[in-house]
């Protein structure tokens, strides 16, 4: 169990903080999930490379939901009362760490929907179905999240061309 963890956890802590903001919250969930996956490890079908790490990404994933539920309901941030810039960024210009902190500064129902999207290959009839919200509401908050992050990662390009 201690190899299946120490192979994991990092893997499983990105997932986790992409969904959770507070790294207090997200070690709690992780000791959770690990729980939970020792216990249902007899549940687990070998389905060739990658089938463990799927499986435990699933478990984190939606415990990270169920506490974000349980936290209170899922906001739905509003429209962004700013024009949007159709322009992309230059993602590549940014470190990943720092992008990776921008997703978790996104509104609740942004990054859980933008990560649902991006990261899980959900549709949006699927996160609709996940978090009880409407397939457009789903698309509303995914077109707010890009357009929120593209705008940070602007500003900090700008920031690191000036600075």
């Amino acid at each position: 169990m201690k190899m299946l963890y120490d192979r994991y956890v990092g893997y499983l802590t990105a997932v986790c903080a992409r969904y959770i903001p507070d790294d207090d919250e997200v070690k709690d969930i992780l000791q959770e999930a690990f729980i939970k996956a020792f216990q249902s490890m007899d549940k687990f079908t070998w389905r060739g490379e990658g089938s463990l790490k799927a499986w435990l990404t699933r478990i984190v994933v939606n415990d990270s939901l169920k506490f974000l539920r349980r936290k209170k309901p899922l906001p739905l941030s509003a429209t962004l009362t700013e024009p949007i810039d159709e322009e992309e960024p230059a993602f590549d210009a940014v470190p990943l760490e720092v992008i990776q902190g921008m997703i978790r500064k996104l509104p609740d129902g942004y990054r859980t929907v933008f990560n649902l999207f991006v990261f899980e290959d959900k549709s949006h009839k699927e996160i609709a179905s996940m978090l009880g919200i409407k397939e457009n509401s789903s698309a509303s908050q995914l077109f707010h999240a890009k357009a929120m992050l593209a705008r940070w990662i602007k500003e900090y390009i700008k920031l690191k061309d000036n600075g």
